[in-house]
This record gives C-alpha cells, sequence and structure tokens, in this order.
C-alpha cells in the first residue's frame, strides 16, 4: 500500500466540489452553550456545541489506516502522540507562523529529541521518547499512556486486514520494522492462520521489532538503519499515534473497533455512525497540564455527513447553521471572487505548498515513434504549455501560484528557477515549435492524454490542449472517472504497451513540510516502475536514486536541502513532469467561531484544515 491513498481521495473530493454536486443536507438542532468570556477570549470551561458539516465524514477511525485530511482533522481531538504540530497562524509560507505551524513539537513526549539534551544517540540512530506523566486514557479507571502503546501502533502497520496508510517512511527507516512486516505477511498467507482480533493480536504480542524497545513504561527508544534528518516529522504523522491494549479485541479498521474507541485527547468519541454522524464529547482523564498543544475550548463536537454541496454548506456556514466544514469539502470555487470583493472577514485564503496539479510524461509510451521517450519533445511541452490559462480555471492568481519546480515552494531544496522560460506562464510557442523540430517532429506530433473526466480537469484538460496546438502537440483526450483513472496512470506494467497514454494529469499533497524530500521527490520519481506506482511515468535514473539515497540519510538540514536541490534539477532536466499549480486553501466559518489568531478557522496546515481543539464560540451563540 502506498501513500496514495490520502492523495487520490483528496483529489478526487476537490473535483467533486469543485462540480458543484447537490444535495439536501439537514440543519444541525442547535446548541446553547454559556461562557464566562468574550468573543475575543476563549472560555474558562467547555461551552456551547462546534457544529461541522462534511460531504462524506472520515474514511478511517482507526488511526493505522486512516490517511485522508478528513481523518487527520477529527483525530486531533481524540489522538495524541510523542509529537505533533502546534497551532499557529500561517499568513504566508515565508511568515513565522509557518514555520511554527509546520514544526514539530513535544506532545506526550516530554521533549523533542536532540542531540544536545541527549534524545538522539548512536551517531544519529537512536531516538529516546520520554512520556509525560498524567497522560491518561479514558478507561475507567483512567490509565497512563505508556511506551508499549506506541509500539503496540507500529505492530499494527502490518495487519493483514487493514494496514498503515503509508508503511514506506517507517521501513525504510526503523530497524527491523520490514523483518517484522514480512514475518506477519507470511504467517496470515497461510490459510489456518485467520485475519481475526485474536490472531492478529496473538501474533503481535508474539513477535517484536528490534527498533523498539521500552526501557521503562515511560520511556521509548527507537533505533534507526542509518541517520534520517527527517525522522522526527515522520514521529509527528497521527500514524504514530498511542494504540491502546483494548484494540487487541478488535479487527483492526471494524466497525466494533470504531464504536468502541478509547481516547488520550481532550475528546472522546460518544457516537459515530459511518457516512452520517459523528458526535464527541469531553474526555474527563484528559488535563490541560499535560497537553501543550490541544484545548478543550467546547463541549460538544458534532459532524453532520451527507452534504455534498459546498453551495449548500457555505450557505449552511453563513446562515450560522453549521460552524465549519469538514476537511473533506474545499470552498465552492465560484463564491471566491464575491467573498474577497466582500472582504468578509470569516473567510480565508491560507497558504500551502503542493503540486497540484503536474503533467507528467509516460517515459514508455510507444506511441507516435516513443515521443514521450525522447528529452526534445518533453521539453518542447515545457515551453508551450500555458500555465496562466490552467491557473484561471482554478480561480486565478487570488487562490494559486504557478510553479515550476518538482519540490513546491517553502519546502527544504526550494529554489525559485525556471528552466524553460515560458513568457510568465503563457506559454512560449515559438520555442515548443523549434524544440519539437529539432526533437524530429517538425510536422508535429499527436499525444494521448489522460486526466479525470469532472468538470474542474476537463476544464484544464482543454487549457493545455489549446496551449500545445499552435506549436504542433495534437493532444487526443481520454478521460476515466478519479476511481479508474489512479489505477490506469499508476499501472507501470501495462503503460509500456500501444494505445497507453503519453501525458496525464495527477495532483500532490506532501505529508508533511520543511526538510520533505522523502514524501514529494522519494515516491514521484524514485526508481518504482510497480503496479500502484506514484512514479506514473517510470522515471528509472540511478543517478536519482542515489541522490535519494543520500539525501534520505543526510545528518543536518543544509545538506538534505542541498541535495534536494540536486534532485529537484535532476527531475526538471530531464523533463520528468511539467509543474503547474500549488493550490492554496480557502477557508469559510460562521460568526459563532473564533480562535486565538486572525482568522476564525484555525487553519493548522499538516491537517490540511481547521484544527477543532483552537476554537471557541462566542458566548451568547446557540
Amino acid at each position: 500500500m502506498t501513500s496514495m491513498t490520502k492523495r487520490v481521495t483528496a483529489l478526487a473530493v476537490a473535483v467533486l466540489a469543485a462540480g458543484g454536486l447537490a444535495a439536501c443536507g439537514k440543519s444541525a438542532t442547535p446548541s446553547t452553550g454559556s461562557s464566562t468570556s468574550s468573543a475575543s477570549t476563549p472560555p474558562s470551561k467547555p461551552a456551547g456545541t462546534l457544529r461541522i458539516v462534511a460531504t462524506a465524514g472520515p474514511d478511517h477511525i482507526d488511526t493505522v489506516p486512516a490517511y485522508y485530511t478528513a481523518d487527520y482533522m477529527l483525530e486531533r481531538a481524540y489522538t495524541r502522540q510523542l509529537l505533533s504540530y502546534p497551532y499557529a497562524v500561517p499568513t504566508s509560507l515565508s511568515s513565522p507562523g509557518w514555520t511554527k505551524a509546520t514544526t514539530p513539537v513535544a506532545d506526550v513526549a516530554t521533549v523533542v529529541p536532540s542531540t544536545s539534551n541527549g534524545g538522539i544517540t548512536n551517531s544519529g540512530k537512536t531516538y529516546t521518547f520520554h512520556i509525560r506523566p498524567g497522560v491518561d486514557w479514558n478507561t475507567s479507571p483512567a490509565r497512563q499512556v505508556t511506551a508499549s502503546d506506541f509500539i503496540r501502533e507500529f505492530k499494527a502497520f502490518s495487519n493483514p486486514v487493514s494496514p498503515v496508510g503509508n508503511p514506506l517512511y517507517y521501513q525504510s527507516t526503523i530497524a527491523g520494522l520490514t523483518k517484522y512486516a514480512s514475518q506477519e505477511t507470511a504467517y496470515f498467507a497461510m490459510k489456518s492462520h485467520k485475519p481475526t482480533a485474536t490472531n492478529i493480536a496473538n501474533f503481535q504480542n508474539t513477535h517484536t521489532i528490534s527498533g523498539l524497545s521500552a526501557p521503562n513504561p515511560l520511556t521509548l527508544k527507537i533505533t534507526l538503519m542509518a541517520p534520517a534528518s527527517d525522522f522526527l516529522y515522520m514521529m509527528a504523522m497521527p500514524f504514530t499515534s498511542a494504540r491502546p491494549v483494548e484494540y487487541d479485541a478488535y479487527v483492526p479498521n471494524s466497525l466494533q473497533l470504531d464504536t468502541h474507541t478509547i481516547s488520550d485527547g481532550p475528546y472522546q468519541i460518544t457516537s459515530y455512525i459511518a457516512g452520517k454522524s459523528l458526535t464527541m464529547m469531553p474526555n474527563p482523564a484528559w488535563k490541560q497540564s499535560t497537553d501543550p498543544i490541544r484545548h478543550q475550548y467546547v463541549k460538544e463536537i458534532t459532524e453532520t455527513d451527507g452534504v455534498a454541496s459546498a453551495q449548500t454548506q457555505l450557505a449552511d456556514e453563513q446562515a450560522d447553521t453549521y460552524d465549519l466544514v469538514g476537511a473533506d469539502t474545499p470552498f465552492e470555487p465560484t463564491a471566491i471572487a464575491g467573498e474577497l470583493a466582500k472582504k468578509d472577514p470569516k473567510f480565508k485564503v491560507w497558504p500551502d505548498s503542493n503540486t497540484f496539479p503536474y503533467v507528467v510524461f509516460n517515459l514508455r509510451s510507444p506511441n507516435s515513434g516513443g515521443a514521450m521517450g525522447k528529452l526534445g519533445v518533453r521539453q518542447a511541452v515545457e515551453y508551450g504549455l500555458d500555465k496562466v490559462a490552467v491557473q484561471k480555471v482554478y480561480g486565478g492568481p487570488t487562490v494559486t501560484q504557478i510553479i515550476n519546480t518538482a519540490i513546491p515552494p517553502g519546502n527544504t531544496g526550494y529554489q525559485n528557477y525556471n528552466l524553460y522560460p515560458d513568457n510568465n506562464g503563457d506559454g512560449n510557442t515559438a520555442k515548443c515549435k523549434s524544440t519539437l523540430a529539432a526533437a524530429g517532429y517538425p510536422h508535429g506530433v499527436s499525444l494521448t492524454y489522460l486526466y479525470p473526466n469532472d468538470s474542474v480537469d476537463t476544464q484544464v484538460f482543454v487549457a493545455i490542449q489549446a496551449s500545445l496546438k499552435p506549436c504542433g502537440i495534437n493532444l487526443k483526450g481520454k478521460s476515466e472517472p478519479g476511481s479508474s483513472f489512479f489505477v490506469d496512470l499508476g499501472n507501470s506494467p501495462e503503460n509500456n504497451k500501444a494505445g497507453t497514454w503519453d501525458m496525464g494529469q495527477p495532483g500532490w499533497f506532501p505529508d508533511w513540510f520543511g526538510n520533505n524530500g522523502r514524501t514529494v521527490i522519494s515516491p514521484l520519481f524514485q526508481t518504482n516502475c510497480v503496479v500502484n506506482t506514484n512514479n506514473y511515468g517510470c522515471y528509472n535514473s540511478t543517478a536519482l536514486d542515489g541522490i535519494i539515497k543520500q539525501a534520505e540519510a543526510a545528518t543536518t538540514l543544509s545538506a538534505a536541502g542541498a541535495l534536494w536541490h540536486q534532485a529537484d534539477e535532476n527531475v526538471m532536466h530531464n523533463a520528468v513532469i511539467v509543474p503547474l499549480l500549488n493550490q492554496l486553501q480557502a477557508y469559510y466559518s460562521s460568526t459563532r467561531v473564533h480562535n486565538a489568531g486572525s482568522a476564525a478557522i484555525a487553519f493548522q496546515p499538516n491537517i490540511g484544515g481547521p484544527d477543532i481543539t483552537n476554537v471557541w464560540l462566542s458566548p451568547s451563540s446557540s
């Protein structure tokens, strides 16, 4: 299983919402809350009901397979990790708020391990985490979260029913994890070993991962195979949440587990009906003194699922029927211009860092004399493509940023350069035509272009098709539903046959920001020509693979940055993709919602949406 789950879902949802699909949603039941605060200050005790509306809600409640923005938004309230991200106001990618919001801090751990505090030893290969006393599960009686609870989560990564959303980060770093995963896979491949809750728990409790140990209940040691300067970012992902022993009684990701969750966060799930609703109430075992990141400002959080129309959701927020939109539905694009013109304080466009969308070349396609395998043809596309036209489809420069590099802005290794001057994004037809001719196609070339069949992606294709036609590149569109688009795009073994696609239109969101080449360069461009690959074009470069290996093992941020930039240059010199846009995040909230920042939503970049543990409601709201 790869990191495609979160990426594909995010893309599918984005285009669904942009298409303006209609749906009817029932109104939330108003709830009256009292508080001793004013709107500008948080309440002295939990008050009011925060009402969320969503299209479909979370994909997963279980933290192991959960790999989606809508999951992350809710997990913030009922799970905790050794490290996590604080709330800050990220006004731009260069702002102190962005840096603070995207830098891991101590959560259940007492401090972030470092060489200076003795938490990182063994030449950068051993990390020691000390657990805060008083971080408790909401069991009866309350019970301390221990190192064994975190080891239990890692053991659940390779369960045979619903494994972790992205195993690659951890299997490539933590000693013994790949061996453990192989043993578990082999065990359950035997017909006599059914994947029951008992069998899964028995295997996990009788096998060990050599790189994980608990010297005492409040100390966790993790040993890596080699130094990894980005390992702390991996430890801040929700995959690494503590996992209570009670979950041994349930099959992972089962309805039984989902309806019997144990919480160590400020809220606990009290009701969950998949695809319909979820309710959370304050966790009585949680203590503010043990949690430097989250708060318990509201006395109830409800989510109503099944309202698919972004227009309906916005209208409900404006009417104060709902307070926030769940992170599975982007803002209604047709309303952006009006909100900007009104300067509505409840509307905000937040910075983000992604490659959404981009064009990828199928380097092994035999079509048109193997055109996609010829660097000159790909470079012609780089010159000729009109990125400004694509930007207009998504709402213009207020909500998107044209990019020209494989690493998006705001991340280690990013440098603002453009190897293919294109008239400031408008496309350079003359250069495209001459480059195409020099590549052996003086009379033009015909190529098949694969894209999702929703309205927005169709408009993007039409814009690209029109921009390349004058220089002799004729695109034949091949549209597919999102469900089959990524299957065909990533089916590398089939993509070297005649009649396959030549160019495709995916998108990519990093799993973390800053030192994140492992979640940008590695999955998209490292040699990995297999079924369900994210290296869609099957780029195979021993030089790049070597740079990636060095970058992932770099012990300093500066060393990693220099290497990731080399990797970026390798990708762009070889014209593996055409980067198009960095999508920003537009959000709205009701008049009831407040926080400590400059806008009500409390946007958290690594969640990709609202931080629901850092907002409160107007004292007199209902």
